[in-house]
């Protein structure tokens, strides 16, 4: 039986290459396409190394329909896994038109090609934003959806765009109909046990893990925990922290879903993925303290517009209809990033 083929979109970032490599092991091919803006070539050299198979690289931006009809011309591709995009808060808030242009374009010209080439079957790389700023927790796959900055909003844009797409294909008896899992990520952290791939952020960090390991190498002098005053157990916002390695293999059981379904079976369904727990970032730091040694030290700053008290998820869906849980703990978490901090203080460079 032919192997597969998977385009990977964003594939040379963070969790892009985690899935990458997770792919390789599980026997599929792999090609990738990354534009390089906020990701390193060396992690793809790595994951190579690490699974001693290797992969095919385009460097390019999705939004370039050209460039994508050559990427396509050349693979029989099978399905695609689609990272591709700008990631940050609060640079979304001073730059809303490029998140625009970047992510919800990008999303139009690569969903049209894939059309042209008779290719409909995509996992989405959303992100639990979508909920905005829930009314309770755990989240299920039906709360409303909400945004509450311009990086939430264009995750949620598309995910109306890929829901639209799967019906209107649904209603068309002589197109083959579109199969799109939609994953809603939380936090994902940590790094791969081998301790060659992992978190590298252009610039100062916006997410907490790769905050506390760059003070804890050296790198930054200490921690601003923004605000201590939220209705939670120590003050500090709650999240749910999931294993980038978990998280990575949530694509593949999605794909694997995706591939056993009956031709004339479409549509478009969201699944969380997390670990259905959350852990405070006080209790975050004491973590990390506690399992590698090192000690972080932090202050407190004001809350951050945009930011909500408590997020974390309800993941049976996922485990129901994916047979996926998350099965790595919070020390496995810590351990993880430390190796691959501690191993690489500048990280790819």
């Amino acid at each position: 039986m032919k192997r597969k083929t998977i385009l990977v979109t964003g594939g040379a970032g963070y969790i892009g290459s985690h899935t990458c490599l997770e792919l390789l092991e599980a026997g599929y091919d792999v090609v990738v396409i990354d534009n390089l803006s906020n990701s390193k070539l060396e992690a793809l050299t790595r994951v190579q190394h690490i699974t001693q198979k290797t992969l095919v690289f385009h460097q390019g931006d999705i939004r370039d329909k050209h460039f994508l009809f050559e990427v396509f011309s050349r693979h029989k591709i099978d399905a695609v896994i689609h990272f591709a995009g700008l990631k940050a808060v609060g640079e979304s808030c001073e730059k809303p038109l490029a998140y625009y242009h970047n992510n919800i374009y990008g999303t139009l010209v690569l969903t049209e090609t894939m059309a042209e080439y008779a290719i409909k079957t995509l996992v989405f790389s959303s992100s639990a934003t979508v909920y905005g700023d829930p009314e309770s927790v755990p989240i299920t796959e039906n709360f409303p959806l909400s945004a509450t900055n311009p990086y939430g909003r264009t995750k949620l844009f598309i995910e109306e765009i890929l829901r639209d797409l799967a019906q209107a294909d649904q209603n068309n008896p002589v197109s083959s109909p579109w199969k799109i899992s939609i994953l809603r990520y939380f936090n994902p952290i940590g790094a791969h046990e081998s301790g060659l791939i992992g978190e590298d952020p252009n610039g100062i960090p916006n997410n907490l893990m790769p905050y506390i390991a760059q003070v804890a190498v050296g790198k930054l002098p200490q921690l601003s925990i923004f605000g201590n005053d939220y209705p939670t157990s120590d003050g500090t916002g709650v999240r749910d922290y999931i294993h980038v390695v978990d998280l990575a293999k949530g694509h593949l059981q999605a794909l694997l879903a995706l591939f056993a379904k009956q031709p004339e079976q479409g549509g478009c369904q969201a699944y969380n993925l997390g670990t259905g727990s959350g852990i405070s970032v006080l209790a975050m730091v004491q973590a990390f303290e506690q399992a590698t040694g090192q000690k972080i030290a932090y202050q407190f700053a004001p809350r951050r517009a945009g930011d909500i008290a408590a997020c974390y998820a309800d993941p049976s869906l996922a485990a129901q209809e994916l047979n996926w849980r998350s099965e790595k703990n919070l020390d496995a978490m810590m351990l993880d990033t430390w190796r691959w901090q501690s191993g690489n203080p500048e990280g790819y460079r």
